[in-house]
């Protein structure tokens, strides 16, 4: 099988400009189109991801997480430790199996609220089964904060177009970066070395001057 010589990619130098560049623009423009996204951008995985995300747009103020979703995820990382280290300040909201847009609703109103963000976070590795409800993200999306998901693994779009055969059974559930943003959340994080598979990698992806503001931080 034949295959061209290996060339070199221009990373940091503008060649249009003449001036330096960003290591994040071309990655950052074909992640944003891959997510239908307005930008993107890369760190060094998800955790770091949500971790610059709350410190960029969220250090000392409040954001709503769902007591069914202040979960611990690959490695070790524990939401309220990333929340804490971020300096932005938890707030619980709803039940460990029940949490509903009334529960944030109350939260976003009650006194001294200073609320700068929802963030809704996939609880991966583990299920609650039976009595459960939450709050899908076209429904927080009609709140008047940004909504931040932490999808996790990193589907890009729930319809699998690459696959011949659609989404196979065991990817139906599992949330995909496309139809989250397209419900109306801010941003999504997710892992580019689980489902993508790329190299280890956390992905940014949303609205430009969210994104700016995180590549600023």
């Amino acid at each position: 099988l034949f295959r061209s010589p290996p060339q070199a990619v221009n990373v940091e130098f503008d060649l249009v400009s003449g001036e330096r560049g960003s290591r994040q623009r071309a990655v950052g423009g074909l992640l944003a189109t891959l997510c239908g996204a307005e930008a993107a951008m890369v760190v060094n995985n998800n955790a770091a991801a949500v971790l610059l995300v709350l410190s960029a747009l969220a250090r000392d103020r409040q954001v709503l997480v769902s007591r069914g979703e202040s979960v611990e995820i690959g490695g070790g990382f524990r939401v309220p430790e990333v929340m804490e280290q971020s300096g932005a300040h938890l707030i619980d909201v709803g039940t460990t199996n029940r949490t509903r847009l009334a529960d944030y609703s109350k939260a976003l109103h009650r006194r001294h609220a200073d609320v700068a963000l929802v963030l809704k976070v996939h609880p991966s590795n583990y299920r609650v089964e039976g009595f459960v409800e939450d709050t899908p993200v076209d429904q927080l999306a009609t709140l008047p904060v940004p909504v931040v998901a932490d999808i996790g693994s990193g589907l890009i779009d729930a319809t699998c177009p690459w696959l011949p055969g659609g989404t196979p059974p065991w990817l139906v559930d599992e949330p995909a970066a496309r139809q989250t943003l397209a419900a109306g959340a801010a941003l999504v994080t997710f892992s580019g070395d689980k489902l993508l598979g790329g190299p280890q990698a956390g992905i940014i992806a949303g609205r430009a001057e969210l994104v700016a503001a995180c590549a600023a931080h």
